[in-house]
């Protein structure tokens, strides 16, 4: 109902009581009580007006921060859900970088580890940590103007480009494993090892359901693979498994930064909350 109609159902009551009254003081043709009445009236109108577009602004006021509250309920879900998978794509990186110096320990001293230890270490840096959250629409769908808070706007309306820094450092890591690491193991002859370790014994929670595991496959250990000896002498193996290290230390570092900005939105957005 737009504030016209709203305006007429407002002052209907009051018309009908004014055109009694006019009618009377027409029939009586005393023109000077008729002129007083009729400046009063309108004096009345102009303030029924007020009073009615008064509580109207009200009514909408009261609707919006309704809206707002339900807005609210879903955005603290969203960021607690992108909060939850954030820190698991860390703590995947984190084993990343902590195979990797492994791996980077067994090139260094190649008799003192087993090739099914070598074997672990390599398949946890094809586990491929992108971070894929939530992103709110509230600028295109209008709801952005039901925050009040400020700062809370600001940040949701920034919050498009504050993922940009991580993702790019994942795209370009998700391209080195797939373009230049996965083409070295396949020279080595270790991807059937690699594949069998990743279904049966991988201990990375790679999925965000936490502790997911591959249905056990009898896909067993190759016999023409590479020994320890010929995959720790890999010259190009050892650069891309200390890409591994840098690449995804600088994804957590942004990262960290990332967790903050969701921990301040998640912050703002209990504050605002009415339980």
């Amino acid at each position: 109902m737009n504030k016209t109609r709203i305006l007429e159902e407002h002052l209907k009551p009051m018309f009908r009581i004014f055109r009694r009254v006019r009618y009377g003081l027409s029939a009586s043709r005393n023109t000077r009580r008729y002129l007083l009445y009729a400046f009063g009236e309108m004096v009345l109108v102009v303030i029924g007006i007020v009073i009615a577009l008064q509580i109207d602004n009200w009514n909408e006021w009261r609707q919006e921060r309704e809206d707002e509250q339900i807005v609210l309920s879903q955005l603290r879900d969203d960021y607690r859900a992108n909060l939850a998978q954030l820190e698991q794509k860390m703590d995947m990186r984190k084993s990343i970088i902590k195979a990797s110096l492994s791996v980077l320990g067994a090139m260094d001293t190649p008799g003192e580890i087993k090739r099914d230890t070598l074997i672990g270490h390599l398949t946890v840096l094809l586990v491929d940590p992108t971070f894929d959250p939530i992103e709110n629409d509230l600028s295109s769908s209008g709801d952005l103007r039901l925050i009040t808070n400020q700062d809370l706007k600001r940040l949701l309306s920034n919050w498009t480009a504050d993922i940009v820094g991580v993702r790019e450092l994942e795209q370009n890591w998700s391209d080195i494993v797939f373009q230049q690491l996965q083409p070295v193991l396949t020279d080595l002859g270790i991807s059937r090892d690699l594949a069998n370790y990743f279904t049966n014994d991988l201990k990375v929670d790679w999925s965000l359901a936490a502790g997911a595991r591959l249905q056990q496959q009898d896909i067993g250990a190759s016999t023409q693979g590479a020994s320890v000896l010929e995959i720790t002498g890999s010259k190009e193996l050892e650069g891309l498994v200390s890409f591994a290290i840098t690449y995804n230390a600088t994804a957590n570092l942004q990262s960290e930064i990332l967790r903050e900005r969701i921990e301040e939105i998640i912050a703002h957005i209990d504050r605002e909350i009415q339980e």
